[in-house]
Formats: C-alpha cells, structure tokens, sequence
C-alpha cells in the first residue's frame, strides 16, 4: 500500500476562487492527524484516513471524548506504514505496518455500527496499552468491511471508514476565522479535525454548497457536522475547556446540535493543495 505525499506546508497562491488549501487524515481514530500535499479520494474517504482504530477488550471504539490521552500520540507516515509517538516521551517510537500481523477476525462497535475488523500486531496493543492508560487493542478495517451511511444520505450504497458517520468532512478557513474572532482565546482548526479545509470564501459557506469537484474528484455534501466535547480538549496539551462550544452554542445551534463544517461523499479521484474549488 503506497501512502501519500507528506506536505511541505506551502502556503496557496491567491486566487479570486476558492482553494483548497489543506488536506489531513487521521490514520487511526482520534490519534494525531497528518497533513498532505496531495491525496487519493476512495469511497471510503482519503487512503489511509481512520482506517485504523483503538478499541477495548470488548471492541468498542475508543475516541478522545473519554480518553484525553489519545491527544497526545502522534502519527507520522512512513512508506510501508507509519509511526506512533507519544508527545511527552518523543524517543519511545513505535511502528505499524500496513499490512497486519495476526490479521485475526473479529467484530468492533463504532457507535451503532457493528462492523468486521482485523487485529493489528500484539506489541502495537501492549505500547498503546502504556499510554492510554487502559488496555486496548489496535485493529485495521479490512477492504472487505461493510460500514453503509445512513441511507437517508447515501447516494450508491457508499461505506464510510471508522469514521464518525461519513467518509469527508470540509470546513472553510473563514468559518474558523470567524469563529476566532468570537473567542478570546483563539482555537486552531487541529480541534475540528476536517479533512479539507477551502479558503476564498464568505463564513460558513459551506452551509449551502451542494456539490464540489477538486482536481480529479466529485464530492457531494450530506449534512452538517454536528460538534461534540471533543472540540474543547486542547490537541496540543489535552487539557479539557469549555471553548470552543460555549461560544458556538450563541450562534451556531440547530435543534439540540451545535453546527460547523460539512460531511461529504465522494467519487475517486485525486487532490493537491492549491487545486481550485468547483461548487454547484
């Protein structure tokens, strides 16, 4: 499996349209994310985006809405896998192929969903063990697995990842401005852990989008994203707060959810950073 092309974080060229100006996964969920230069699009989402997972003896999922430490370990992509490192002892590295080693079936919980899985590698399970503080298993969702979005959504029978409900999320960089201007202490947009972010548009634009097409791929937007506590652990010390959703809450608010970004399908295809943003 080739991984993607790590990104050498130029900032985009100005442009009258918009662009997309960041790319992220996050390989295993609720771990560090990875930002690129360039990206396979898949059904599923981005190659490699949460295809892993972090689950207890029983196979629940595990995130960093219970688990703060989760934060604190970062993914660094190699080209036969990646890295795992705990933010706090840098030296202690720990490396994942992507290819299992014990491969063994068994079933997870993400949520509602029940959904087939593979065991990674016993040692990956005893160093995350050590920093989560619980003991945990690593698993890898095979090509085979069956994970359908909410057919009131889906458009062709679509799988998302382990991914909260769908395979992309977009959020515009003038949403997070705006959002900052608000706050009195800025946030970066490491908390909303989107997969692409666009800039050159109004806030909150993509409230309204219908369809994109960045570089070679098609993406059809579903629903807004509804945020959770996850949004106020801090990414880079994992301290909990009250913000960002405190302020979200006096403007963004729909029902009994808090709104900010935009869940996507998507068609194959492939991306860079600065490719101009085609909206319908």
């Amino acid at each position: 499996m080739n991984a993607p092309t790590p990104s050498r974080h130029h900032a985009p060229t100005f442009s009258t349209s918009p662009v997309l100006s960041e790319i992220w996964i996050y390989p295993v969920k609720s771990l560090g994310g990875v930002r690129l230069a360039e990206a396979q699009v898949l059904e599923r989402g981005l190659a490699l985006d949460r295809r892993w997972l972090v689950v207890d003896q029983a196979g629940k999922a595990l995130t960093q809405r219970k688990f703060r430490a989760m934060a604190l370990i970062d993914v660094a992509l190699a080209d036969d896998g990646f890295w795992l490192t705990q933010r706090s002892s840098p030296d202690d590295r720990f490396f994942v192929s992507f290819e299992p080693v014990t491969k063994e079936n068994i079933l997870v919980r993400v949520w509602d969903d029940t959904v087939k899985a593979v065991t990674v590698d016993p040692a990956a399970d005893a160093w995350l063990s050590k920093y989560i503080g619980k003991e945990v298993r690593l698993v890898h969702m095979p090509e085979n697995a069956a994970r359908p979005v909410d057919p009131k959504y889906a458009q062709a029978d679509e799988n998302v990842s382990f991914a909260d409900a769908y395979p992309l999320l977009v959020i515009s960089q003038a949403s997070l401005d705006d959002l900052n201007m608000r706050l009195a202490q800025p946030v970066t947009m490491r908390r909303f852990r989107p997969n692409l972010v666009v800039t050159g548009t109004a806030p909150y634009a993509e409230d309204t989008w219908t369809t994109l097409r960045i570089g070679t791929a098609d993406f059809v937007t579903t629903e807004a994203c509804s945020r959770c506590i996850m949004t106020t652990i801090d990414p880079v010390t994992a301290e909990p707060g009250r913000e960002p959703l405190k302020t979200l809450m006096g403007y963004r608010k729909q029902a009994d959810d808090i709104m900010f970004g935009m869940n996507l399908l998507a068609r194959e295809g492939r991306i860079s950073e600065g490719d101009t943003v085609e909206l319908s």
